[in-house]
């Protein structure tokens, strides 16, 4: 089977791809048979190492700032499309899946002029534009989150394909060992702090204030940021029960260490801290239309979750440390019911993928 990915430009839109393409190979289909769309981005990089064709675009997407760039966009959207149709052509692609990002129109209008299926997966509460933009053309369309019905009413709610140590989260059996690696007592509470690159910086903040608390009965798992880690280590090692580290890459062990975290609303985290029901503290990025609070919509929707906007480090510092020695309600919030399956997402698109590889 010979499927195209279009994803681009960051995580959110990146990783649900490679994990529907993961299911499809663990169900015994070539991984050289399908192919990833993308431009010079985190993708250019991610997909290569995780094994699979990588094809390059130049494109971008529309400046929200007055640009030039904006003016030569129609041209870099052809000429992108024509390159993508010639390589959809030449692998006699059956079937292309978007997944957002500047790539998913010049992909969506090159499989039309092949006739080829397009599937759409939206990871965001928002839809991006250019989702919304080719939504007319696909097939199929699937939505992570239900607030996204509302600008893609024919979409069918599956949330976010996740990676493979997702799927059979059990944070009982993987807890002794995650709390070992890191250093942390095995029977305290644990806060995890963690935040994309651009939002490191203030949650970083309002670590150092917990951790400096005198009536702190928790531990502070800290993922600084790689930029941020020398300056926080350093003040660290005087503090006890304030472990940092400048980055992760097995987050299945940082849910498992963790009663609770503390984080950014980016589309992936709000799905991973739902299909390991981790109890949080959601902290939206003051940007982007607010998609970030509406990422966690259904997680507060729930119970598993509360968001608390960005004002000041200290008040915000306040409102997770009464949460983290409240044993309570952090298990009221644990036992909570997800509004969503995301462990079975990457199975129902790749189900639909088939499919239409076969009509």
């Amino acid at each position: 089977m010979r499927v195209g990915f279009a994803a681009a430009g960051t995580g959110g839109h990146i990783f649900p791809a490679l994990a529907v393409a993961d299911e499809l190979v663990a169900r015994g289909h070539d991984h050289e048979q399908m192919v990833f769309f993308g431009g010079d981005r985190m993708e250019a990089t991610v997909v290569p190492e995780a094994g699979y064709p990588f094809v390059g675009v130049d494109i971008h997407g529309i400046r929200r700032s007055l640009s030039l760039d904006n003016l030569t966009l129609p041209q870099k959207v052809k000429k992108a499309r024509d390159e993508i149709l010639d390589v959809a052509t030449s692998r006699g692609l059956e079937v292309m899946v978007v997944f957002g990002g500047y790539v998913s129109g010049p992909a969506a209008l090159a499989a039309s002029k092949a006739r080829i299926p397009v599937v759409i997966h939206e990871a965001n509460a928002v839809p991006g534009m250019a989702n919304r933009l080719i939504a007319r053309r696909a097939d199929s369309i699937y939505v992570a989150f239900s607030h996204s019905l509302d600008k893609l009413p024919s979409a069918t709610v599956v949330g976010s394909p996740l990676r493979s140590e997702f799927s059979h989260f059990d944070r009982n059996e993987l807890r002794s060992e995650a709390r070992r690696r890191y250093e942390l007592d095995p029977d305290a509470t644990v806060l995890a702090v963690f935040g994309g690159s651009q939002g490191a910086a203030f949650l970083n903040e309002v670590a150092s204030l917990l951790a400096q608390r005198t009536d702190r009965t928790y531990q502070i798992l800290h993922v600084t940021g790689a930029a941020h880690h020398d300056a926080l280590a350093r003040s660290a090692v005087s503090v006890d029960g304030w472990v940092t580290v400048p980055f992760e890459t097995s987050m299945s062990d940082l849910y498992a260490a963790s009663d609770v975290v503390l984080t950014r609303g980016g589309a992936m985290t709000v799905s991973e801290i739902e299909a390991t029901r981790t109890p949080a503290v959601i902290v939206p990025l003051p940007a982007g239309r607010g998609y970030q609070a509406r990422n966690a919509s259904d997680l507060v929707r729930s119970g598993g979750g509360v968001v608390v906007d960005q004002t000041d480090a200290l008040t915000v510092a306040d409102a997770v440390h009464g949460l983290a020695i409240d044993r309570a309600r952090l298990e009221t919030m644990a036992d909570a019911e997800p509004v969503v399956d995301h462990t079975r997402a990457a199975s129902v698109i790749a189900d639909r993928i088939e499919e239409l590889a076969r009509a």
